[in-house]
């Protein structure tokens, strides 16, 4: 009988004590010591997916979740001719991805990380469906990889994107070339670029900004289609580089030939993101390391307070980097404007980072 009234007494204790005195413990407290284990899912090998995965798992050890100490991963690059692969290796790659979800759920990780649109988009409801928490990474439009809004990722998944506002982007362009008011721009079927040069047009028109773009296949030459939007100087007064693994393709056959055919003409190339571009004179848009450490941030607070993904938010960058290489201004003979020299500082690498004002 003892027992079961200090039982009560503990309880009534507890219902009326301090809200303050209730608080969660530290997550050391509220874990005994474990190894998690996290399955990584994406499709194409490319460096900027392996600076996402170095920033997520950055972040998981400052948070004491180390791989090869208390943290096990396992990784799966689905490969994918990218440049010739038609509409039935599509489908292959669908039926891939979707086997590959369909065995991680199978083996039970405490997350998963997915890494670019395809691989979130297509594997998403197998993981939702076993109710093993989802993260994704390095997906320029959410909306595009299932999500409800730029917000929401919908049931049993948060992220972090690369979306930052093309308003900030474009804004950006126009200070720097304030005589600018046409750029163009290729892309190719790839979700990313598509969405990328839609934003771009839509928010360029609020700066006086034109944007043209021409869509080639992605083992085609990119260089009919610049002087076709240049027209012999008629035409686009810069060209503009979206996210799109198009630029990648041969051994970056596509960049290295728009800077060529930019070079010669005089003619700067913007890269809205920060994946290096040769001949880009300035790159605008989201770091891949710091937007995959954001997805960590909710990783940490999956697996170690046990929150649930879908009432994470998507988090993103706020605002674009900018970049600025001088050797290339220097050859273009481009005069920055006195307001943007004055917020540059130079990096290890030679580029010139311009703060925000």
């Amino acid at each position: 009988m003892k027992k079961v009234v200090g039982l009560v007494a503990s309880v009534l204790f507890a219902v009326s004590a301090p809200s303050g005195a209730m608080e969660l413990l530290s997550p050391k407290l509220m874990d005994a010591p474990r190894t998690y284990k996290i399955e990584v899912l994406q499709v194409t090998d490319i460096a900027p997916y392996q600076e996402s995965l170095n920033g997520f798992l950055k972040t998981l050890r400052e948070a004491g979740i180390v791989q090869g100490d208390n943290l096990v991963v396992n990784r799966v690059k689905i490969d994918f001719d990218v440049e010739n692969g038609g509409f039935w290796d599509r489908l292959a790659l669908l039926r891939r991805i979707k086997d590959e979800a369909e065995r991680i759920a199978d083996s039970r990780p405490d997350l998963v990380l997915t890494i670019g649109t395809p691989a979130t988009k297509y594997a998403r409801r197998a993981f939702e469906l076993a109710g093993i928490p989802a993260v994704f990474t390095a997906v320029a439009n959410p909306m595009d990889a299932g999500a409800i809004s730029l917000i929401d990722a919908g049931a049993g998944m948060t992220g972090s994107t690369l979306h930052v506002e093309m308003a900030d982007s474009m804004k950006m362009v126009h200070d720097i070339f304030p005589t600018v008011s046409r750029i163009g721009m290729v892309h190719t079927d790839d979700e990313n670029g598509i969405s990328h040069v839609e934003v771009a047009r839509a928010n360029g028109e609020k700066f006086g900004i034109a944007v043209t773009s021409r869509q080639v296949n992605k083992q085609d030459s990119i260089v009919a289609p610049l002087k076709e939007m240049y027209n012999e100087g008629k035409g686009v007064q810069m060209f503009g580089v979206p996210l799109d693994t198009y630029y990648a393709m041969r051994k970056y056959e596509p960049t290295n030939d728009l800077s060529d055919f930019a070079i010669e003409r005089k003619i700067p190339v913007t890269a809205f993101s920060l994946v290096p571009v040769p001949g880009a004179m300035l790159y605008v848009g989201a770091d891949f390391g710091l937007v995959g450490s954001l997805a960590g941030t909710q990783a940490v607070k999956i697996l170690r307070f046990r929150k649930k993904a879908d009432v994470l938010p998507i988090l993103r960058q706020e605002t674009p980097n900018v970049l600025i290489d001088p050797k290339r201004v220097a050859e273009l003979k481009i005069d920055i404007p006195a307001s943007i020299l004055e917020r540059k500082t130079q990096r290890a690498d030679g580029y010139w980072e311009i703060s925000k004002k």
